[in-house]
């Protein structure tokens, strides 16, 4: 496999059992640019090659596989939406993909080469005038993608976390400005749902119905009206970046054990200058179509741990909704071509009907709800917390990342002494809170992952959740006190910093629960099955 993939954001040619693959554009030796044809010959490179050289087409691109390398060329088109039509055109976004993706995937991404011709004889490189410009890339296998990885059931929760992580990183390297933020604007960013709508009506009464069109319509025009506040707020934080646009598992290679982001947007600025949750959104969509959500949420929740962003998940429902429906609107195109066989057809609606369906599941009205972890360090919190979470599809808030976020130091530093203050802790807490009500008043189910030993603490959380109707409960987690030793003296690869040592401080400190407090505790042994005492 090489990188070059899908060269327009979310269009997707449509393939059986709902797989990414896309197809080239076959066509016979002879009828291909004298160009190619000689790309195809081993001799027009400096290096050995594989043979025979393999040529895949898309519409708007050609990539000879040579075994080492593979070169991708830009066809002479224009879309509207992406313009190759000038050789000078050709020649800069061949090193716009070169740059941007230098980001995510500097190992797969080598250089731009122009193409000479002397006489009859097109030359890779040379001192003549250039006639066309390649970019030459690393190839790497069809089993490093992380959509093979997941056709293979070798994609599993750890990678997810890691992925998330390295999404975060990407984000944070991103480049803004003035010029970019400006995509952010509410107006703007409604202008692309609006043109997803108009061009996807003509499918009402086939793989779409009346009744989700209308209501997925209502619910973003709702949102554009009612949260442009919202938007103001993504722009004021810089939220708004050059980001990757075309975040799906196939755009996505663990190669070398790294993992890599590779194919990102090069030739249309609002496909790329975007939210970073439209990023974000993706990769989470696209896992959930894959009837995975416990991993969409791993990789949700190990981002915005590690960005801290979680105010940003309230942009998330509309972005996925907007994900998935640009999905639905591409494998619909298919059905008026004429070209497109009966069979394949019937596929294509079946599986735009299924996206059709998952984009409108997006704007459904749903219940909030708050979960307060409670017990001394190492009782199980977090792993019970984790498991939860990918149960429930919660967003799982650890106090550790909230302290850390709130003291501006990195997640897996250490914290001083001043990070663990009294008004620190207060702090953490309030902010902890804060976050918890704000996402559960959006309808996500919140776990407040703390120690939550004062009195004082979970009275405020049941006086918020309360106020605002949101159900809640206390999962006092439990252990021996050997086992807490011993699970602090072999944690390792963790954010949080507690030791050993504080075990008998924080026994003393802890205050029992209250006869109010009583009727939403549930008490859990975390050394027994969490299956059976979480029914």
């Amino acid at each position: 496999m090489i990188p070059g993939g899908n060269e327009t954001p979310g269009f997707f040619v449509f393939e059986p059992q709902r797989r990414r693959e896309r197809r080239g554009i076959e066509m016979t030796e002879a009828a291909l640019p004298v160009l190619i044809q000689q790309m195809l010959q081993p001799g027009f490179y400096p290096h050995a090659v594989t043979e025979p050289i393999e040529l895949i087409q898309t519409h708007v691109s050609y990539v000879l596989l040579t075994g080492d390398y593979a070169y991708k060329l830009k066809k002479p088109v224009n879309f509207g939406f992406l313009d190759f039509s000038t050789l000078e055109k050709r020649q800069h976004f061949c090193q716009e993909e070169l740059r941007l993706n230098q980001r995510g995937a500097g190992e797969l991404y080598l250089e731009v080469l122009p193409i000479t011709l002397v006489g009859e004889q097109y030359q890779l490189g040379g001192t003549a005038e250039a006639v066309e410009y390649v970019l030459k890339m690393r190839q790497f296998p069809q089993e490093s993608l992380l959509s093979t990885l997941f056709d293979q059931g070798k994609l599993n929760e750890t990678r997810l976390d890691e992925l998330g992580r390295v999404v975060a990183q990407y984000h944070a390297e991103a480049q803004t400005n003035d010029y970019i933020r400006s995509f952010g604007e509410a107006l703007k960013v409604r202008a692309a749902f609006d043109e997803n709508y108009q061009q996807t009506e003509n499918y009402i009464g086939g793989p779409q119905t009346q009744e989700q069109f209308t209501e997925t319509k209502q619910y973003t025009d709702k949102f554009f009206v009612e949260r442009s506040e919202l938007f103001a707020s993504r722009i004021h934080n810089n939220y708004i970046r050059e980001c990757h646009g075309d975040l799906h598992l196939r755009n996505i290679a663990l190669w070398n054990d790294k993992i890599l982001l590779f194919d990102c947007i090069e030739f249309n600025e609002p496909f790329r200058f975007v939210d970073v949750m439209y990023d974000v959104a993706f990769t989470v969509m696209d896992l959930e179509a894959r009837q995975r959500k416990d991993l969409g949420n791993a990789f949700l929740n190990a981002y915005i741990e590690q960005t801290g962003d979680w105010e940003g998940l309230q942009v998330l429902p509309l972005y996925l909704s907007r994900q998935a429906y640009v999905r639905a609107k591409v494998t619909s195109f298919l059905l008026d071509d004429p070209g497109v066989p009966a069979t394949v057809k019937e596929e294509a609606t079946k599986t735009a009907s299924e996206y059709y369906k998952q984009a409108w599941e997006y704007t459904k009205p749903k219940a909030g709800e708050l979960i307060l972890m409670s017990g001394l360090s190492g009782s199980g919190k977090s792993t019970t917390a984790r498991h939860l979470a990918r149960q429930q599809g919660a967003i799982h808030l650890r106090s550790d990342a909230v302290r850390k976020h709130l003291g501006g130091i990195p997640l897996w530093e250490k914290g001083g002494d001043d990070l663990y203050t009294p008004e620190m802790t207060e702090k953490t807490y309030t902010r902890l809170l804060e976050l918890g009500i704000i996402l559960a008043k959006q309808g996500f189910s919140v776990i407040l992952d703390a120690k939550y030993d004062k009195q004082h603490l979970r009275q405020e959380a049941i006086a918020q959740a309360t106020k605002y109707e949101i159900p809640l409960q206390i999962i006092q987690c439990t252990a021996p006190l050997e086992v807490l030793k011993e699970r602090l003296n072999n944690r390792t690869g963790d954010i949080a910093d507690a030791t050993a040592d504080l075990l008998a401080s924080q026994i003393k400190q802890a205050e029992p629960f209250t006869e109010e407090e009583q009727v939403y505790v549930k008490i859990l042994d975390t050394t027994q099955s969490q299956e059976a005492q979480l029914k």
